[in-house]
C-alpha cells in the first residue's frame, strides 16, 4: 500500500494504539520515523523502541508508556507540516506547544530535533509535528 505522508501514518498508529491501550505498535521503518521515535524516547514518551530487519523495509516496533493508573502518557499528537501545505519556521519563531509543556518535532539542517534543541543550536526548519 502506497502512503503519502509517512509521518502522519506514524503518528494516527501511536495515537491509535495509544487510545486502544496497546502495548505496543509496530510501524515500517524509515530514517525519519527512527528520529522522530529517539527524539520520543529521550522526551519520555515512550517506553522503548527496537528496529527489525526484515529484508525490505524494517519494521519499528514501538512499546508505549502508561502511567500508574493506565493513562497514556501521550495525550495529544498533531501533525503540523503536510505535504500540500508546508510549514516552515525560523529560529524566532518557533513554536512553544502548550507553554512549554510539550515539544514540537523539527526537521531542521542539522538533523530531526525537538524545538528546544533547536533553538539551542540555534536553527530554524520544517515543523513536522507537536506532540504534548
Amino acid at each position: 500500500m502506497q502512503i503519502t505522508d509517512s509521518i502522519a501514518d506514524l503518528l494516527t498508529r501511536i495515537r491509535n494504539a495509544n487510545t486502544q491501550k496497546h502495548e505496543s505498535v509496530e510501524i515500517p521503518a524509515s530514517n525519519l520515523k527512527k528520529a522522530i521515535v529517539q527524539i520520543l524516547l529521550d522526551e519520555g514518551y515512550i517506553k522503548s523502541f527496537t528496529v527489525t530487519e526484515d529484508g525490505k523495509q524494517g519494521v519499528i516496533k514501538v512499546v508505549l508508556k502508561y502511567t500508574e493508573d493506565k493513562a497514556p502518557v501521550i495525550t495529544g499528537l498533531r501533525r503540523v507540516s503536510k505535504p500540500g501545505l508546508r510549514i516552515y519556521s525560523d529560529v524566532e519563531n518557533l513554536p512553544k506547544v502548550m507553554k512549554g509543556l510539550g515539544i514540537a518535532i523539527i526537521s531542521t539542517s542539522k538533523g530531526v530535533m525537538t524545538d528546544r534543541q533547536a533553538r539551542n543550536e540555534n536553527v530554524g526548519g520544517e515543523v513536522l509535528a507537536y506532540i504534548w
